[in-house]
């Protein structure tokens, strides 16, 4: 089982911006009440999409040069990459269907429902 794992401004480049797979990453902080919120969706997240989404967090107030850099002005916010580039994505906390249809959205291939979709509409 996959879960969320923790990146940080030194791994960013190698976790994310040059990641094979699209990489879900959660700009957060511990003293966010919403951002533990959505921490719990993320896991689900993480579980259904395992082997096609890495699902990653990163902590804004230890990571300010990532954070900057992206223009995170307000948390949570969690931004699909692509490619290296911020393909999708949403400021605040969201639920699970949110999540599933940006990344059933962003993993269709060849018309075809992505796995994901049928195990997230039964979750």
């Amino acid at each position: 089982m996959q879960t969320v794992t923790a990146v940080t401004d030194a791994t960013f480049e190698s976790d994310v911006l040059k990641a094979d797979a699209p990489v879900l990453v959660d700009f957060w902080a511990p003293w966010c009440g919403p951002c533990r919120m959505v921490g719990p969706v993320l896991e689900k997240v993480a579980e259904l999409y395992a082997g096609k989404v890495r699902v990653v967090k990163l902590n804004v107030d230890e990571n300010q040069a990532t954070s900057m850099k992206y223009g995170i002005r307000s948390i949570p916010t969690v931004a699909l990459f692509q490619g290296g580039d911020v393909v999708d994505g949403v400021m605040g906390a969201a639920p699970l269907p949110f999540f599933t249809d940006m990344l059933d959205k962003h993993l269709k291939t060849d018309g075809k429902q992505p796995a994901g979709a049928k195990t997230a509409a039964q979750a």
